[in-house]
């Protein structure tokens, strides 16, 4: 519809198009007429405009709604532009309105759509955001303004790079770029800020949408938080850290700190530590508290699980539970020492969960303590769990890892004290296993694996055949039982070996045999000591005309003897047990040691006592000493029905003496008091041993019994040879007993009791008065000027 004007705006011309679209007759619209057909809301701004573009003198246009002769309004692009003259001045418009309704109501309904996409948008339970084809943003949907707080000019002019987190924008825009470049979708992983300044882990994928040419016209992102996720596997990390610390072995207090810490990372605002408990003393053991000041953790050791005032000790005791969530107004700990304690640590809640093995036994206690006044939340609670299971499973393992520890270090010194090896044999495959012991034994390399040959090698010539007849039982499924076998070493040497052993058959039908080696030497060089002994002895006995010292001394040896030949029987028979006894075969050999021990020394030194050669001094603690003769005498006083009342005072320094004489004396002297209440049935065969210190750095044992007494001949006739109160008696045993002690710098007594029976005390100096005197090991004691 083409139109023209005057200079100053009044139309002159109008189109026919123009008159019979609008239904005006010429006249009607010529000048400001045609303004009666401009829609109202148009018809302000049009006219505006229309002044403008006059004013300006340039070519303008606008839009405006115009009426149809049927009174329907239809939207048209108004173009004016100006005709000069040869001066340059405007003699004339002209215009022309170009019907756009179609393309106003597609733009219309392009906008709507757009609004309802918007809308729709906005729904959308993530962060959506829209994006030009060169990748800068054009807007964000209401989520994602209500999670960040971002304004519209931040979003238009990158200020939403302030909502990603430091860490993460570098790589968040290089792999835009990338994107943008490429046309191809992606997906990654960064921090968003929210309103409250934290930061939550959210995974943004972005997508293109493309023209009917397949040009990128657009991209739109979608962020959806994966904050519970990134925890959890932050959780799941954190726990696989915590129980690898565990499986490789890392100290208990170490892992309790990591775990403290963990859960501390997983919980903010809560302190964590670990009481740990001694249920033999009933008492907390130590606190682990990694984040809490010394000062608050350590007075917890040493404190009483028992008692109702302390949290730790209810959840222990009654293995519940107890959530203190104010300290300072609960009641119930108003008398509690701990409410004193941690509010002055500036702590107002405090939680206490046992920590239980499997078998529901408690371990410990965790506890959690907040600055504010709190209850634990469903999510305390489910890291609680989590935090007291890892902490049983590290106690457990800890506990086994100790008492396996201590049974090896007890199982590898009894056999080095009992001189006891073992090693197991695969049938099939002829494997061997030594122990440690016995490589010492058998002092083959312990760095080297040892074969059946390097022991035949080993074995002596003459029991070869018994070994190989052994061994053919054993191949042929036959129980393998005890047998003696001997090495010849390297120097020439010959040793005795004792073996045990059994064969087993494991599940998929092989055979090993497992068998303990010990060596015997000692105890055959022993017997045959003992037998050299027997023979010097019954040589003083015909010398001397005194058979009765000759039984005398074999009682004092016989004593140990018997023990051994008891404990070696007992020891079989424990190791013959299915299945084997052999914590009791252990502790049954210790004893054979002792006693064979014993055995040889007594020979030895009874020997240098009779030949007239000066003891041994050594350090000799007089307390173990009396202990070791009193487990000796114990099954003869309790067949005597005498009860024996040790009272040996503990801290008492070293004696000097020799070992084997002073246990001979008090040997003596427990069975002269045995004997001396022989008869007595009208009141208990009471028996003390007693040790204590002596004036001048002496120490003094007394046997007190209550017996019949001295008699009336007095006490001092009692150490003369000869000398006896017994019917059966030589009278030469305290006669030789006080020799001992005179030998030794001391003195040896009786005195009757106040009550019935005696008191035999014998008094002999400290070894440290032998040193400061300048005696060495080894020297007489009777250069020493003392009493």
């Amino acid at each position: 519809m083409a139109w023209s004007a005057r200079p100053d705006g009044p139309t002159e011309f109008l189109s026919k198009q123009y008159l019979d679209y609008t239904g005006l007759a010429a006249e009607q619209a010529r000048g400001w007429g045609w303004t009666a057909v401009v829609h109202a809301d148009d018809l302000d701004g049009l006219i505006t405009i229309w002044q403008t573009i006059i004013a300006s003198g340039k070519a303008g246009e606008t839009e405006a709604r115009l009426r149809r002769f049927d009174g329907s309004y239809r939207w048209f692009l108004i173009r004016a532009n100006p005709l000069r003259d040869e001066s340059g001045n405007i003699v004339k418009w002209y215009g022309v309105n170009i019907d756009i309704d179609e393309r106003k109501r597609a733009e219309d309904k392009a906008v709507e759509a757009e609004g309802e996409l918007q809308r729709t948008i906005d729904d959308i339970p993530a962060l959506v955001s829209a994006y030009y084809a060169d990748g800068s943003r054009i807007s964000i949907n209401r989520r994602e303004r209500e999670f960040t707080r971002l304004s519209a000019e931040d979003v238009t002019n990158g200020g939403w790079r302030g909502a990603i987190h430091p860490d993460d924008i570098e790589l968040e825009e290089s792999k835009w770029r990338a994107c943008v470049t490429t046309g191809e979708p992606f997906e990654h992983e960064y921090r968003v800020r929210a309103v409250d300044g934290t930061y939550r882990w959210h995974i943004a994928r972005r997508v293109p949408l493309h023209d009917e040419a397949g040009k990128v016209i657009r991209w739109y992102g979608m962020s959806h938080d994966i904050e519970g996720r990134k925890q959890a596997e932050a959780f799941l990390a954190g726990e696989k850290q915590l129980l690898e610390m565990i499986a490789s072995g890392s100290l208990l207090r170490d892992v309790l700190g990591a775990l403290c810490e963990f859960i501390e990372g997983a919980a903010p605002d809560c302190f964590c530590d670990v009481h740990m408990i001694d249920w033999i003393s009933s008492t907390f053991e130590y606190a682990v508290a990694p984040s809490l000041p010394s000062a608050y953790s350590d007075p917890i050791a040493g404190m009483p699980v028992s008692g109702e005032l302390l949290p730790c000790g209810i959840a222990a005791l009654q293995k519940i539970q107890v959530v203190a969530v104010d300290i300072e107004l609960d009641p119930r700990w108003y008398t509690s020492p701990v409410r004193s304690h941690v509010l002055r640590h500036g702590y107002r809640s405090v939680w206490s969960t046992p920590v239980c093995s499997k078998e529901g036994r408690v371990l410990a206690t965790f506890c959690i303590v907040q600055r504010k006044p709190a209850a634990p939340s469903p999510h305390h609670q489910d890291i609680i769990a989590h935090a007291t299971q890892i902490a049983s499973i590290a106690i457990e393992r800890s506990l086994i890892e100790a008492a396996l520890r201590r049974t090896e270090t007890l199982l590898s010194e009894a056999q080095r004290l009992s001189s006891t090896g073992a090693f197991s044999w695969r049938v099939d495959t002829d494997e061997i296993a030594f122990s440690e012991e016995l490589y010492r034994i058998f002092e083959f390399d312990p760095s080297a694996p040892v074969t059946l040959e390097q022991i035949r090698e080993r074995i002596h010539a003459d029991d070869i055949p018994s070994l190989t007849a052994q061994m053919a039982r054993v191949r042929g499924g036959q129980s393998h039982l005890g047998y003696e076998i001997r090495l010849r070493m390297s120097d020439n040497r010959v040793k005795y070996l004792r073996t045990f052993g059994q064969v087993i058959r494991h599940h998929d039908g092989r055979m090993e045999c497992l068998t303990a080696v010990q060596d015997d030497t000692g105890r055959r060089q022993a017997e045959e000591a003992l037998g050299k002994a027997r023979s010097e002895l019954a040589h003083v006995t015909r010398v001397s005309s005194l058979g009765a010292l000759t039984a005398s001394i074999a009682h004092e040896v016989n004593q140990p003897l018997s023990g051994i030949i008891t404990n070696a029987s007992t020891c079989l028979r424990m190791l013959a047990a299915d299945p084997p006894n052999v914590d009791g075969a252990r502790e049954t050999a210790h004893r054979t040691i002792r006693d064979g021990n014993l055995a040889a020394d007594v020979i030895a030194r009874l020997r240098a006592l009779f030949s007239k050669r000066a003891p041994t001094i050594e350090p000799v603690d007089l307390n173990e000493a009396a202990r070791e003769v009193i487990a000796l005498s114990a099954g003869d006083l309790q067949r005597s029905r005498v009860v024996l009342h040790p009272q040996l005072h503990e801290g008492l320094p070293l004696v000097a003496g020799d070992r084997v004489q002073l246990q001979l004396v008090i040997m003596n002297l427990l069975r002269n008091a045995a004997d001396a209440m022989s008869g007595v049935e009208d009141r208990p065969k009471r028996l003390v041993i007693r040790t204590e210190h002596d004036e001048d750095d002496y120490v003094r044992l007394s046997v007190e019994d209550a017996g019949a007494g001295f008699g009336a001949d007095g006490s001092e006739r009692l150490f003369e040879a000869f000398y006896t109160t017994k019917n059966e008696g030589m009278g030469i045993g305290l006669s030789v007993s006080r020799s001992i002690i005179d030998s030794h710098c001391g003195r040896l007594w009786a005195a009757a009791n106040d009550g019935p029976g005696a008191t035999f005390t014998f008094s002999v100096p400290e070894y440290s008065k032998y040193r400061s005197s300048g005696v060495q090991v080894g020297d007489s004691p009777r250069s020493v000027g003392v009493r």
